[in-house]
């Protein structure tokens, strides 16, 4: 399964792959890898450096799709049934909901994302169980589920608790039994854990891209692998099909071409799996295609019609039936060998930066906690120093290329979300670039079991300097949103 060929072998021209990276790169898209396959063959993998074909990549909402997988199972085993309502699983849990349309909410309801409640931020309420909080949502309103798509993360996280309760395992461990040993998933693929012990089923599955090229394959196979109907075909087809419509503004876009269970639909008669920042298995069945593309482009709104649309567009609709001659066999092998993750873009050299080297700036009171700074220049690389409520923190980045280190805020959530981790440190790059002559743009990429990014400008007039921090990232980086001003206190 999953062997290799060239492009030209399947009928695709390298030139078209190169021209499709080319157009990733122009937009400086945060891209970790890619990958294309049609049926059982692979003819192209790449991997930005640092990543790597092993690396444990967070899914984010595809994990909601690996979640409709096990509903699929439990209801082929006749443990559940789509239209029992959830109630009748967690009747301790909904004790205190009188809510009508609440009670009448089932699971396929929670499948196509039209459930009664709009949800509620559980980062912000922090719950010691994040079930029992979903069921508690005393939200006034409420409607009638089935009828409008409304995305709701925590019911898809309820649905995994589901898999638990019913199947009395562990989310993953189901899914190996049921599935993933079968089609060959990393042994080390894992899910993150939400308060109350439940697996975090609405975003926190880990797994190699490879992984996810399998269960999308299995999926295009209608729930059938090396000849064996694993999960019948009769629930894939439903759950990459359309159930409801996805569009409430009437945008025609990659995703707003309807909602199956847990999977969205696009261009072309294909769907896909979706996770935040931009983790896409797209499948396009009238091809026999398959992309996946993993990376981190939170806070870019146009990233993801790039990728897609522009899979579409230079890779499906030019790919023939037959093998093609290439002209240049190395052309896509030379351009890919010096692909390295994003970096901050801009000229790598100011004059300023000399007069401002080493020079202490004390800023007056902000939202970010933020009472000095510190910038150093040495040859290509710098220092960006700090003094918060945590004490004195240090960001080394490259000019225009990345520096790779820990980021120096301590306590992020670990293997549970929303968990205050003492000793805990996200892994990072970090680059920077001139923007204009007094203008310095720094990038921090967080590239960990969490994926997040710290964009922060600093400008710089006669002996004042005015900061803009803005970060894109789900429970962390919140120390560091927000703006802050200051003067020279004094010249190191």
């Amino acid at each position: 399964m999953l062997q290799k060929l060239t492009p030209e072998a399947i009928g695709i021209d390298s030139e078209k792959i190169v021209k499709y990276i080319e157009k990733l790169e122009k937009y400086n898209l945060s891209t970790h890898n890619l990958i294309l396959a049609k049926g059982d063959k692979i003819f192209f993998e790449q991997y930005w450096k640092p990543f790597n074909k092993d690396f444990l990549h967070r899914m984010y909402s595809v994990s909601k799709s690996f979640v409709s997988i096990a509903i699929g199972f439990l209801e082929q085993d006749g443990l559940i049934s789509l239209d029992d309502t959830i109630e009748k699983y967690f009747a301790e849990e909904f004790k205190n909901q009188t809510d009508i349309n609440m009670k009448n909410q089932t699971i396929r309801h929670m499948l196509m994302m039209s459930t009664a409640k709009e949800d509620r931020y559980w980062f912000d309420d922090k719950p010691d169980d994040r079930v029992r909080y979903y069921f508690e949502n005393d939200k006034p309103f409420s409607r009638h589920p089935s009828l409008i798509f409304q995305y709701d993360s925590s019911g898809s996280f309820v649905l995994g608790a589901l898999v638990e309760r019913v199947s009395k395992m562990e989310l993953m461990d189901y899914l190996r039994i049921k599935l993933f040993d079968k089609i060959g998933v990393s042994k080390e693929a894992y899910c993150l854990k939400c308060p109350g012990g439940h697996s975090w089923g609405d975003s926190g599955i880990l797994c190699t891209p490879l992984d996810l090229l399998k269960v999308a394959r299995f999926v295009m196979n209608e729930g059938k692998w090396n000849g064996e109907q694993i999960l019948n075909a009769e629930y894939i087809k439903k759950a990459t099909s359309k159930q409801i419509d996805n569009n409430p503004f009437g945008h025609n876009d990659c995703q707003t071409q309807g909602y199956g269970y847990q999977i969205w639909r696009t261009y072309n008669n294909s769907y896909f799996f979706n996770g935040m920042g931009c983790q896409f298995a797209v499948c396009v069945p009238d091809k026999d295609m398959i992309m996946i593309y993993n990376g981190d482009n939170q806070g870019n709104n146009l990233a993801k019609e790039i990728i897609i649309g522009g899979f579409f567009d230079l890779i499906v609709n030019s790919a023939g039936n037959t093998a093609i001659t290439n002209n240049d066999d190395n052309c896509l092998k030379n351009y890919c060998d010096s692909l390295e993750l994003a970096s901050a873009q801009g000229e790598k050299h100011s004059e300023f930066a000399e007069e401002i080297n080493g020079a202490v700036y004390e800023l007056e009171k902000n939202a970010m906690g933020i009472e000095k700074i510190r910038l150093e220049f040495e040859g290509e690389t710098g220092k960006l120093h700090y003094t918060n409520v945590q004490g004195e923190k240090e960001i080394s980045f490259g000019m225009c290329k990345n520096e790779y280190a820990l980021f120096p805020e301590e306590g992020y959530s670990d293997n549970i979300g929303g968990e205050f981790v003492p000793g805990n440190f996200y892994r990072c790059a970090a680059s920077a670039a001139w923007v204009g002559p007094q203008k310095l743009f720094i990038k921090v990429q967080i590239i960990d079991k969490y994926f997040g990014n710290l964009n922060i400008t600093l400008g710089f007039k006669d002996n004042d300097i005015t900061i803009c921090m803005k970060k894109f990232a789900e429970d962390f980086l919140n120390e560091y949103d927000g703006f802050a001003s200051g003067t020279i206190k004094k010249q190191i």
